[in-house]
């Protein structure tokens, strides 16, 4: 899925970058391309959710402790949004003298996803309550196994972490139509209300920016049998999201900005996602060859040590 996203990604940012305007008049292709361009945001943030349910509860069931848990995951969130800070820099250094600094403050995914990401960290951590183990205690589990009181406790804090997650995604959902409308807080310095509804320096939000409402309400076969590029670049999503960003709109483009017609920018397209797949295989290979080296170094040293 993660994979898809980035897919659906090129394509709509290769095509508003390269076509002309007389291009983009063929009603057909860029409304199409356009309407792919609606899904990568919330497919991002929704897998970050799925995946942060994973792996809270594979923390859960070895017995982690639930502030050990919330601090290992908002500060993944950290990491992530701090990567959205870095992005806005490299765009603004690349685009400079041409780039306004109000880029430097623009609410884009990465900041986003690392936000829902801390936020969701907060949640798990108010939805498994250190009282969990006595709530089971006081429930007939007092003469079963540390293991079956475990298990009781990981599900107790699965099944209100779940309700946690629905109850938060509906507040945000309810709360969005007015915080960008009759309730704008517009008494907030426009990049912190940037963060609740996207408004950046115009009058009015912007619905092709990213903002916490409503954007982190999203946040909850056969191919597998041989390579599939699609969950290749996957594996890799940070890494081809950033880099292609600069070879599409940034100073490197590799097509004429504005210039193109729909067969010339499609042609782009194909360059752009072969050549990301061979990034995201080279990375993948890179980071298989450090493991295989770090493994090798630490036999040899143990090989030595006993000899």
């Amino acid at each position: 899925m993660r994979g898809l996203a980035c897919v659906l990604m090129f394509q709509t940012h290769c095509y508003d970058s390269w076509m002309s305007p007389e291009a983009k008049k063929s009603p057909s292709l860029i409304g199409w391309s356009r309407l792919g361009g609606t899904l990568p945001a919330p497919l991002f943030i929704f897998l970050a959710g799925v995946s942060f349910a994973l792996v809270t509860e594979k923390l859960r069931e070895k017995g982690v402790a639930r502030n050990a848990i919330a601090k290992q995951t908002i500060l993944r969130g950290a990491e992530i949004f701090g990567m959205g800070l870095l992005f806005r820099m490299q765009e603004f250094s690349l685009g400079y003298p041409w780039s306004p600094w109000t880029d430097l403050l623009r609410i884009d995914v990465l900041n986003i996803l690392g936000l829902s990401m801390m936020l969701m960290g907060v949640l798990c951590w108010l939805t498994s309550r250190s009282d969990v183990t006595v709530k089971a205690t006081s429930t007939g589990a007092q003469h079963a196994a540390p293991l079956q009181a475990q298990t009781f406790a990981v599900r107790y804090s699965r099944n209100l972490g779940i309700f946690g997650g629905v109850f938060a995604a509906v507040i945000v959902a309810m709360a969005t139509p007015p915080l960008w409308t009759t309730h704008r807080p517009k008494f907030l310095p426009w990049p912190i209300e940037s963060y609740i509804n996207g408004v950046h320096i115009f009058d009015q939000p912007q619905p092709w920016l990213f903002p916490l409402f409503p954007w982190s309400a999203f946040a909850w076969g056969l191919a597998q049998k041989g390579f599939s590029p699609i969950i290749q670049l996957g594996n890799t999503s940070l890494l081809v999201y950033w880099v292609h960003i600069e070879f599409v709109y940034g100073r490197f483009s590799i097509l004429p900005k504005g210039q193109c017609s729909a067969l010339k920018a499609t042609a782009g397209l194909i360059t752009i996602f072969l050549a990301m797949l061979g990034l995201s295989l080279a990375r993948t290979t890179w980071k298989k060859w450090r493991v295989r080296a770090s493994q090798q170094s630490l036999a040899a040293t143990a090989a030595n040590g006993g000899s």
